[in-house]
């Protein structure tokens, strides 16, 4: 018998909610030049010290030891997902979060509007984050210029800032592909790649990626700092076992950026349209406490100002969060996990393989008698350091989910 089949053996009828919380990007580092603090630990947050007196504490590993995640692979494993078992291109996540429709043999692309040089090298993977209506112009451009590449259909949509995505519809296609994106600055846009070089759909995909920059590319030429763009998590939309089905919890969505929305979508939570802010997120939560079993909240800014090295913002991004929590606690949820979906140092601009924090919160959680929520006191909590795939599962535990396991 597989892990799975054992807990979904055991599991019980929920009677309880469940708020599972993420900070993007929340663990940190502790280095000279921040006096050893961390962003969380440097944060003034007396609502969530106040919880952590009564709460467990740990550290988890996203996908495996030394293996930095994207979004898709640290949120899969939050929901109990094996990031190794179900791989998801971002694409696919970004589409289904910005409402389109996709179908069968369909291939997403998630794309960064992007500064080139004379040269075509890139020093600037995000255009200077420009605002989501610059990027709703430029697409529109887009659009309105590219409606095919032969018998293939191109759809483009807007994001937040400086992202989009691309779907491409016709046949014969599938991913995934390797990114046009340097991963960093001061190099070319490389040409995408099948991952399986015997693949005809791959290839026939690869070359359609290679079509859709060469017709792009001029139209934004001139555009200012916009003037190309990088393209990866290039895939098609996999099969994946229902939440719902998984778990016997029914689930919902609180989240303002379209790939978060479009993760919890693929796994068949509800998205819950319309709060922008995280008092708003958690309003929305009051009101719609009895219909659901399970919220997942979700909390972009930490990850937002880790990206940008910008300590103070990150710190303040935590704050903003910690001064919205009493909302939350109004009805507070029976099990309440906070965490992030992997690290996003400010000394590294980006994520990282680093554990991140996580608090757990029930009425059996037990004290591990730390008077705050930190990276520091999450290394001595009795939850340990374990693989983020777990935390749903510790979460059911919580709420009385599981039968006793044996005679």
């Amino acid at each position: 018998m597989s892990l799975d089949a054992l807990y979904s053996e055991l599991t019980l009828k929920p009677n309880a909610k469940l708020a599972l919380i993420v900070l993007d990007g929340l663990g940190d580092l502790a280095t000279k030049e921040q006096s050893y603090l961390t962003p969380l630990e440097a944060a003034f947050t007396p609502n969530l010290d106040a919880l952590s007196k009564n709460s467990a504490q740990g550290r988890m590993i996203p996908v495996a030891p030394g293996i930095t995640p994207g979004s898709g692979p640290g949120h899969l494993g939050l929901f109990g997902y094996d990031p190794l078992e179900f791989q998801v291109g971002r694409g696919v996540i970004e589409a289904l979060g910005l409402g389109v429709e996709l179908k069968a043999g369909d291939v997403c692309a998630r794309a960064n509007f992007a500064t080139l040089d004379a040269k075509g090298i890139v020093t600037d993977r995000r255009a200077g984050r420009i605002p989501t209506e610059t990027c709703e112009k430029l697409v529109a451009l887009l659009s309105a210029k590219i409606k095919k590449i032969g018998d293939t259909q191109i759809i483009i949509k807007p994001g937040k800032e400086h992202r989009f995505v691309v779907v491409f519809r016709g046949k014969g296609l599938e991913g995934p592909l390797t990114d046009a994106d340097p991963n960093r600055e001061g190099y070319a846009v490389p040409t995408v790649k099948p991952r399986d070089h015997k693949n005809a759909k791959q290839k026939k995909m690869a070359g359609l990626i290679a079509d859709f920059y060469k017709a792009a590319l001029p139209i934004l030429a001139k555009e200012k700092p916009a003037n190309g763009f990088l393209m990866r998590g290039i895939a098609h939309q996999p099969e994946i076992p229902l939440f719902e089905d998984r778990y016997k919890l029914k689930p919902a969505c609180l989240a303002v950026y379209p790939m978060y929305k479009g993760l919890a979508q693929l796994v068949g939570m509800k998205k819950i349209e319309g709060p922008q802010s995280i008092a708003e997120q958690f309003e929305r939560y009051l009101t719609e406490y009895n219909n659901y079993d399970f919220f997942f909240i979700h909390y972009k800014y930490t990850d937002k100002a880790g990206e940008d090295g910008n300590f103070a913002a990150k710190k303040k991004a935590i704050e903003d969060f910690d001064a919205a929590l009493p909302i939350l606690f109004k009805k507070r949820p029976d099990v309440i996990a906070i965490t992030g979906d992997h690290s996003t140092p400010c000394a590294m601009h980006g994520h990282s393989w680093h554990p991140q924090p996580v608090l757990l919160n029930s009425s059996v959680s037990g004290s591990d008698k730390l008077d705050r929520f930190t990276e520091t006191g999450a290394n001595n909590g009795s939850l340990g350091i374990f693989p983020a795939k777990f935390l749903i599962r510790l979460m059911q535990a919580n709420a009385k989910m599981f039968d006793k396991f044996g005679a």
